[in-house]
C-alpha cells in the first residue's frame, strides 16, 4: 500500500517540477547550486527558504514544500539573481510561476502580496497603467486596514504626486486583449 502511494506522490511532485519549468522556461538542472541568487538577494533576510533552496526543493522532488514557503511571495522580481548567476536561470520567472501554481492550488502564504499583485493587475487591465491613489484605497480595504497611511493622502494630493481620478493610456484596448490572451492561455490570477 505505501508504494502505491509513495509513487503517486513521486509523480506528482515529477509533474509539477515539469509544470513549473514550461511556465517559467526555467530548466531546474541547470542551477548547480553555487548560491550566488541568494547571496545577492535583497530580499533574502525576511525569506523561510533562500531562492537556492526554493530551486533545491524542487530539483528533489519536494516542490509541495516550495508552494508553501513564503520565498515566491516575496521575490521582488528585481532581477539580482538572475544579473548573478552564472548559468543565466531566470529565477524571477521561476518565482512568478511557483506564486501562481500555489496560488491555483489555494496555498497562499502571504495574503497580502496576493491581494497587492490582484488590485495592480487589475488596474493595468483597466486603466493600462497603474492607479496610485485607487491600487492603496483597494490595497488598505482588502487588507483591513483602511486608515492605514491616510495622512500621507493629503500632502501626496496637494504636491501633484498622486491624483484621485486615473488616467487612461490611449490604446487601452489592446492592453485589455493581452490579459485576455493570457487568461485564455490559462494564466493570471484575476
Amino acid at each position: 500500500m505505501e508504494r502505491v502511494e509513495l509513487s503517486g506522490v513521486l509523480k506528482g511532485n515529477r509533474a509539477l517540477k515539469e509544470q513549473v519549468e514550461a511556465a517559467s522556461g526555467v530548466v531546474l538542472s541547470d542551477c548547480y547550486q553555487c548560491g550566488k541568487c541568494s547571496a545577492g538577494c535583497p530580499v533574502a533576510f525576511a525569506m523561510d527558504y533562500t531562492p537556492r533552496q526554493v530551486i533545491r526543493l524542487l530539483q528533489l522532488g519536494l516542490g509541495e514544500e516550495a508552494l508553501k514557503s513564503r520565498t515566491p511571495w516575496l521575490c521582488a522580481s528585481c532581477q539580482a539573481c538572475y544579473t548573478r548567476c552564472p548559468r543565466e536561470v531566470n529565477l524571477p520567472r521561476l518565482m512568478e510561476a511557483v506564486r501562481q501554481e500555489a496560488r491555483r492550488r489555494g496555498l497562499i502564504n502571504d495574503r497580502k502580496v496576493d491581494v497587492f499583485d490582484q488590485a495592480f493587475l487589475k488596474s493595468l487591465e483597466r486603466y493600462g497603467r497603474a492607479h496610485e491613489m485607487g491600487l492603496i484605497i483597494q490595497y488598505n480595504l482588502q487588507t483591513g486596514q483602511p486608515f492605514k497611511d491616510a495622512l500621507m493622502g493629503p500632502p501626496l494630493l496637494l504636491k501633484g504626486k498622486i491624483s484621485p481620478f486615473p488616467a487612461k493610456i490611449k490604446n487601452i484596448n489592446e492592453v485589455k486583449e493581452i490579459f485576455d490572451r493570457v487568461r485564455q492561455k490559462g494564466g493570471g490570477g484575476h
